[in-house]
């Protein structure tokens, strides 16, 4: 068994507050929320009823919506905050001086900047030992102890030896890189090509459409990926094609049913509105395109994704739109 830590896990959504169930099992878990009312519904009724009902948490699992009792003793902090809170997390937890390694577990750009999570940190906290943890992961299964695989990239040594170690083990495997901006980026595009797949499938055009999507999503990218300095092996592993995978076909997807539901006719606001939870491919979608193009990087699936939700084109017509472009050979990096 690994030696027990002090974790302390930021943000109590539903990834967060699965990640404290997992984790709780072998270590000193705190949860936390920015949200009294939250912690209180949460301490009460020993669940996270808002996000992830029906999974009880263990006795050893702490809450409170104070960070600095969250953070007092941790030895570790895993953020799971949507990448749009990450900035003004680190910036309290750079009030407080921390001086603790971190891992962070949200997925996309920060909206505005374009910015990836690794970069923010670099402005927050440059000195702190930090990393991500991604691949192909529903909160639920990990909360009900089901099988997972995932990766934990960093340049700090310390994350990827020592905490990696401690981490590993029960129903979660970790791998470990050093590819953090593969590793993102993978973790990031996926969630747009999640929307593609929900409407391709939502348009009935069947398994064969479905797995040509995925095929062609993933070449596009590894061409961005490998524009930033990622790893081609990177984008074919756990935090690529197996997030990618996991994403395009898992009716668990948030990203996949707002692709289904947009097939179906219904408005973008409607289903922003009604999911309850955030949906990172719906503001990640125009800066990945952003970053693409600053970069000389083609990706129509990503284009049409941008031109439906942002530019008002019907689904089946941004779908015949990219069934209609020139025909070409088939290369990753075309």
């Amino acid at each position: 068994m690994s030696e027990r830590m002090n974790i302390a896990v930021l943000g109590a959504g539903a990834w967060g507050s699965a990640l404290a169930v997992h984790f709780a099992a072998c270590h000193e878990v705190t949860l936390w929320t920015r949200s009294e009312t939250h912690a209180q519904a949460m301490a009460g009724k020993r669940e996270n009823a808002r996000y992830l009902p029906g999974i009880g948490f263990p006795a050893a699992l702490r809450v409170t919506h104070k960070l600095d009792e969250a953070i007092r003793h941790a030895d570790l902090l895993l953020l799971a905050v949507p990448s749009g809170a990450l900035r003004g997390l680190l910036n309290q937890l750079a009030e407080n001086r921390l001086d603790r390694p971190l891992i962070w577990v949200c997925k996309g750009f920060e909206e505005g900047t374009g910015k990836l999570p690794h970069e923010i940190v670099g402005e927050t906290l440059p000195d702190v030992p930090s990393g991500v943890l991604s691949g192909p992961s529903f909160a639920i299964e990990v909360a009900k102890g089901l099988p997972t695989a995932m990766t934990l990239a960093s340049h700090h040594a310390l994350i990827t030896g020592d905490i990696a170690q401690r981490l590993h083990g029960g129903t979660l495997r970790i791998y470990t890189s050093e590819d953090v901006v593969g590793i993102e980026l993978g973790g990031a595009v996926k969630n747009v090509i999640a929307i593609a797949a929900g409407i391709s499938d939502g348009l009935g055009f069947g398994h064969n459409a479905r797995a040509a999507l995925i095929t062609r999503s993933l070449a596009e990218i590894t061409r961005l990926g490998l524009a930033l300095g990622g790893h081609m092996e990177t984008f074919m592993g756990l935090s690529g094609m197996g997030d990618l995978i996991l994403t395009c076909t898992g009716d668990l997807s948030r990203n996949r049913q707002v692709g289904l539901r947009l097939a179906k006719g219904e408005s973008l606001q409607d289903i922003i509105a009604s999911l309850g939870h955030v949906a990172e491919g719906v503001t990640t979608a125009p800066e990945v395109l952003r970053l693409a193009g600053r970069h000389g990087v083609d990706m129509p699936i990503t284009r049409a994704v941008n031109r439906v939700l942002y530019e008002h084109v019907p689904p089946r017509q941004a779908v015949e739109e990219l069934l209609h472009r020139h025909q070409k050979a088939e290369d990753p990096r075309q």
